[in-house]
C-alpha cells in the first residue's frame, strides 16, 4: 500500500504548475527548431525565430511564457491501494498546490478565475478552484496531469447578430 502525504502532494502540485509556466516540452522545441531549419518564408521564420527566443528566456529566467497562465485543470488517476496522510480532501489539496504556484514569492503567475462568473465577476486572486478531475482505478499509485488552459476562456463578451 502507498502512504501519499499531504504536503508531499500539494507541493507537488504547485511545483508542476511553476514547471510547466516557463518551460515548452523538449520535444516541442525540437520540432519547432527543425521547422524553423525547413521554413522558406522570412516572416515565418521570424515568428519562430522569437518563439524560440522567449523560450529560451522563460525557461533560463524562470518567468512565464504567456502572461495568461491559466485556468488549471488536473486529471488525477488515483489507484485503490493508494493510503493518504492529510486532513484535507484530494480536491482541497489541489487547490492549496495551485494556491501556493500562483502566489510564490519568486515567480507570482496570474490568477484568470472568477469566484462567480454569472456574478458580481470577483478573481479569487489566487486561481482557485481548480478543475479537478479524479479517476480510481486498481494499483497503489496516483497518477498527476497539470494542464493550464489559458485564462480567457473566463473574459466577459457580448454576441449581437445584425440583421441582414
Amino acid at each position: 500500500m502507498t502512504l501519499i502525504r499531504q504536503d508531499d502532494f500539494i507541493q507537488s502540485i504547485a511545483d508542476a504548475l511553476q514547471y510547466i509556466s516557463y518551460y515548452h516540452p523538449v520535444d516541442y522545441i525540437r520540432s519547432l527548431a527543425a521547422a524553423y531549419a525547413r521554413e522558406q518564408s522570412p516572416a515565418a521564420r521570424d515568428a519562430m525565430a522569437q518563439i524560440l527566443i522567449n523560450s529560451r528566456m522563460c525557461a533560463e529566467g524562470h518567468r512565464p511564457i504567456c502572461q495568461d497562465t491559466g485556468i488549471v485543470t488536473v486529471f488525477l488517476r488515483i489507484g485503490m491501494d493508494v493510503r493518504w496522510d492529510a486532513t484535507l480532501s484530494v480536491e482541497e489539496m489541489v487547490n492549496e498546490g495551485v494556491r501556493r504556484a500562483y502566489n510564490h514569492p519568486d515567480n507570482r503567475l496570474r490568477a484568470s478565475v472568477l469566484a462567480d462568473p454569472a456574478g458580481s465577476r470577483r478573481n479569487t486572486r489566487d486561481n482557485t478552484p481548480a478543475v479537478v478531475n479524479m479517476t480510481v482505478v486498481p494499483g497503489a499509485t496516483v497518477d498527476v496531469i497539470v494542464a493550464a488552459k489559458g485564462g480567457g476562456s473566463e473574459a466577459k463578451s457580448k454576441f449581437v447578430m445584425l440583421n441582414p
